[in-house]
């Protein structure tokens, strides 16, 4: 028997709040390229794990501190004086019995990789790597070689999860995947991955405030960015607008961009990289930092502290409950009528089984009836997505679900 509990949440809803501040960190923020590769090295040691050992082992990677650069920004393009360094930490399986993991060298390989396919302008000579894995402590270790399907939770630790999301966590979240989108980047090469976006509704205004980088190599003077800056930001206002048509919303919008910006001081008062990326020379970047589980900086909402990027799938709770309140919660708000908003805690009770959580509950807005009358389907719901841990584990293992 599962320790499930369901309630009703005493607050009102996101949507019906006057005030709602929601952040969202893009592909090419320092933050956000830690979260990215460090989890990708965690999927690929699992892919070697498995391919080895027909099992995933113990490893953390969910440590890394992306230390910024030195670049000289120059109209028609700048150059890196100092690269870029990837510092990669934190605990991984180099060996069991007689046969080794090049665990540093996925590590390497997998940063290389990411860059080249995500950062369109960060070469192979901008990087340094200082890979920083050791070997686990024994007792973490053992649980890896205990009998069970199930493995137990290597710590004690507690996350939540809400669905749906509000139309301004949404909106937020559509504007900058548009902004770093293939066909955006086709059509304004000029426009940096280092994405930034800020979404404030004050009751039926929505406030959205860009920062993103222009590639200094397509500027050739103060007043060429300028030009292209005005031509970017029409696209944006042009996206918004037919995305609140397109979603039959009715709301007053604005949207800013680089705001820092200052005629009439050159280079020092525009906002360009060289790479697309604040980290070539002014912001260092951490996992943990960035987005929560579902994308977005919700300040309105109660949120999980683990950082998930990088820790193993199968037994670290700080990931595997972080990312299942999540979907548990989609799941009761898709599946259960007249549920409007769900919020789902999970604890965790370290060596017990994950599938066997401390706590379980579920916290209910309902848009009419009781929650008493659907307590039952919701009880089903969280235990059927318990019973299935072990799937949901695997899609984490296989890199099948982001976690930034």
């Amino acid at each position: 028997m599962r320790n499930i509990t369901v309630e009703e949440f005493r607050a009102s809803c996101a949507t019906a709040q006057q005030l709602e501040i929601v952040e969202r960190k893009g592909l090419g923020h320092p933050d956000s390229i830690c979260d990215a590769i460090m989890d990708q090295i965690s999927v690929n040691l699992c892919n070697e794990y498995l391919e080895k050992f027909d099992t995933i082992l113990h490893h953390n990677t969910d440590k890394c501190l992306l230390v910024a650069g030195e670049t000289a920004g120059i109209f028609g393009g700048g150059i890196v004086v100092e690269p870029m360094r990837l510092v990669i930490g934190d605990r991984a399986t180099f060996k069991v019995e007689d046969t080794e993991i090049d665990v540093a060298n996925i590590a390497v390989d997998t940063a290389k990789r990411w860059f080249d396919e995500k950062l369109r302008f960060v070469q192979p000579d901008f990087m340094e790597y200082q890979v920083e894995l050791k070997p686990g402590s024994a007792e973490l270790t053992d649980i890896f070689r205990r009998k069970g399907e199930v493995l137990g939770a290597n710590d004690t630790s507690a996350a939540v999860g809400y669905a749906p999301l509000s139309f301004t966590e949404q909106a937020v979240l559509d504007m900058e995947k548009h902004l770093n989108s293939a066909q955006f980047k086709e059509e304004y090469p000029e426009s940096g991955e280092d994405v930034k976006v800020m979404g404030i509704r004050r009751d039926t205004k929505l406030d959205i405030t860009v920062a993103m980088p222009l590639i200094d190599s397509f500027v050739d003077s103060e007043q060429h960015y300028f030009n292209m800056k005005n031509d970017l930001f029409g696209a944006m206002n042009g996206y918004l607008v037919s995305y609140m048509e397109e979603k039959g919303v009715q709301m007053n919008t604005s949207v800013s961009f680089n705001n820092l910006d200052m005629p009439g001081r050159g280079m020092k008062g525009i906002y360009t990289t060289v790479t697309g990326t604040s980290a070539e020379d002014a912001d260092c970047g951490q996992v943990g930092r960035g987005n929560r589980v579902n994308g977005i900086i919700p300040l309105n909402r109660p949120v999980s502290s683990e950082a998930a990027a990088g820790k193993n799938p199968v037994s670290h709770v700080g990931k595997i409950y972080n990312i299942l309140s999540h979907r548990i919660a989609d799941r009761i708000y898709a599946n259960v009528p007249d549920v409007e908003e769900a919020y789902v805690w999970l604890l965790s009770d370290i060596g017990a089984p994950i599938d066997q959580p401390k706590v379980a509950a579920a916290q209910l807005v309902m848009k009419k009836g009781s929650v008493d009358s659907v307590a039952k389907e919701i009880e089903g719901v969280i235990d059927f997505e318990l019973e299935h841990i072990q799937d949901f584990c695997m899609q984490l293992a296989r890199g099948m679900i982001t976690v930034y």
